[in-house]
Formats: C-alpha cells, sequence, structure tokens
C-alpha cells in the first residue's frame, strides 16, 4: 500500500538539506548527538533515564491525587518545533495518571463553524474543571508560529491574537488554573534525521503530513515566526520553559520536573524530583534555531 508522503523525507535530504545539515546525519555515530552546540555528545543512557524516571512517576501520582482532593486544575501547554518530542513526552507524562482525569487535547484543523468563531473559543471549551488535567498537544500558539509560516492566516488576524494572548492567559491564570508553558527546542539536522527515522517505520509512516514535508523547507520562515512569538508571549504570570529536545529522554525528564515543580500537593517531594537540568532547560534564550 502507497502511503503518502513516504520517500519524499529521503527525497528532501538528498536533494534539498544544506550540506552541513546532510553531512551531520550521514556522519553520525549511534546515540550521537547532532547538534554541536547541545551540551551533551551522547543521548542519556537508558539505565539513567529509567532510573530518574521512576521517582518523578510516583510524584505524577501523588500530584494527581493532590489535585483531585483540592479541585485544583492545571494546563500544559506542549509546544515546539515538528518531530521535537511533544507527543513522547506527553505519554510520559500521563502513563501512569487516570486518563478520564489527564487528558490529552489535540485539536484537529478548525471546522467551518469554528473558523467563524472567537479564536480562543475552542481551546476555552478543553480547559480542565476541578480536579482534572488538560495536556495541549499544541495550543492556541498555531495562530503564531504555524498558521503564519504556511499563510493559514492573514497578519491582520496575527496582530490581534498577539493584542489579545496577554489578557487570556491571565484569565486563566486569575482563575485558578496552574499554566505551565513548555517549548520544545531542537536543532535541524535532529529535526530531519527523526523525520528519516518515521519514514523508514511502518508503525509511524503515518505522523507524516504535508506540513512536515513543506516544513522543512521554512525553516528560517519557522525560526523567525518562533523568536517572535517566545518573546511577545512570556510574561511573568505566564512564562515560558524551553527545553531543548535534542536527546528525548532528558527532554523528558526535564519537562516532568518543570510541571511538577509548579504544583504544590500533599507529601511532595523535592529530593525526588530534583532540578532541571540548567544546560538543557531554562527561559526563551534556550531556543536552538
Amino acid at each position: 500500500m502507497e502511503i503518502p508522503h513516504v520517500g519524499e523525507i529521503t527525497q528532501f535530504l538528498r536533494e534539498e538539506a544544506p550540506e552541513a545539515v546532510r553531512k551531520a546525519i550521514e556522519d553520525a555515530k549511534k546515540d550521537e548527538i547532532l547538534s554541536k552546540t547541545y551540551p551533551y555528545r551522547e543521548e542519556l543512557s537508558k539505565k539513567d533515564y529509567k532510573a530518574a524516571m521512576a521517582p518523578l512517576q510516583v510524584e505524577l501520582v501523588k500530584m494527581s491525587w493532590g489535585l483531585r482532593q483540592s479541585g485544583r486544575r492545571l494546563v500544559v501547554l506542549f509546544e515546539g518545533r515538528d518531530a521535537a518530542g511533544k507527543g513522547g513526552t506527553i505519554e510520559r507524562l500521563r502513563e501512569n495518571l487516570n486518563p478520564r482525569q489527564a487528558n490529552i487535547v489535540a485539536l484537529p484543523k478548525p471546522t467551518e463553524r469554528e473558523a467563524t468563531q472567537w479564536y480562543f473559543q475552542r481551546y476555552v471549551e478543553r480547559l480542565p474543571a476541578a480536579g482534572e488535567i488538560a495536556l495541549f498537544d499544541r495550543s492556541w500558539y498555531n495562530r503564531g508560529v504555524v498558521e503564519h509560516v504556511f499563510g493559514f492566516c492573514t497578519p491582520e488576524q496575527r496582530t490581534h491574537f498577539f493584542a489579545q494572548l496577554p489578557e487570556f492567559e491571565k484569565m486563566i491564570v486569575d482563575e485558578g488554573i496552574t499554566l505551565v508553558k513548555l517549548w520544545l527546542s531542537v536543532d535541524r539536522a535532529e529535526q530531519l534525521k527523526r523525520f528519516l527515522d518515521r519514514e523508514r517505520d511502518p508503525l509511524k509512516q503515518w505522523k507524516l503530513s504535508w506540513i512536515d514535508v513543506e516544513g522543512l523547507r521554512k525553516w528560517d520562515a519557522y525560526t523567525g515566526a518562533i523568536a517572535e512569538t517566545l518573546r511577545r508571549s512570556d510574561t511573568a504570570y505566564a512564562p515560558w520553559t524551553v527545553i531543548r529536545s535534542d536527546d528525548k529522554n532528558r527532554a523528558r525528564i526535564a519537562a516532568i520536573q518543570t510541571v511538577l515543580m509548579a504544583l504544590n500537593y500533599p507529601g511532595k517531594d523535592m529530593e525526588a524530583i530534583g532540578t532541571p537540568d540548567p544546560l538543557i532547560c531554562g527561559g526563551i534564550d534556550h531556543v536552538d534555531g
């Protein structure tokens, strides 16, 4: 069966990828980090990853019980470039939680009716009720980056979005909802390598889309839109946490640590949580590319 876009990633690598990106992929050794600016040269070992993740999973369960008891609400936004590891990080965060309590929100393209509504309206409808967690796999920030890069919104619509955004997020926080915004950043060569891995894996080929293929050609446009969006939406009440995700295991640990640190709950064990690695996790100046 012919699957759409399979083969187009390899074609891009051979015919359009910058020489430095192509060479980095072709010369890479197993478990080697492709980014020259990433602070580690090899991926975190499976043994060390499991040792760090086990106590974090216990803390997540404790956190979820604390939310249910207190009635508090948690929203976590997972944003970043395509193939930055958003989906995998969400799954690791939710794997031991009750799916009725921790909901993944991955909205499709707006319907004709939704396209005529207030832009934030369909996201408001998915905000959590008492004791719930909403994990947004992409969010309202589509308008700041993807829609802008591909021309899916007008400049006037994007300007209007940025004008309303600060007050919208302030209302969420003032409502008592804990809002955590995570941006997963990834190097250009690593992104392309992950797309190639998807293309070769029959269990992951379904993830490939036209947006992915065309997005490879729009790296610089994405870079500009990302920088502007982060700068205009990083506030004291709703700051961004940027995580360099060239190593998925290190990124998942830092993401879960960041979420756990945002809430107080009975039995919270700071020693078990630890501190997010400052070499890969921090403010908006951590974005790589």
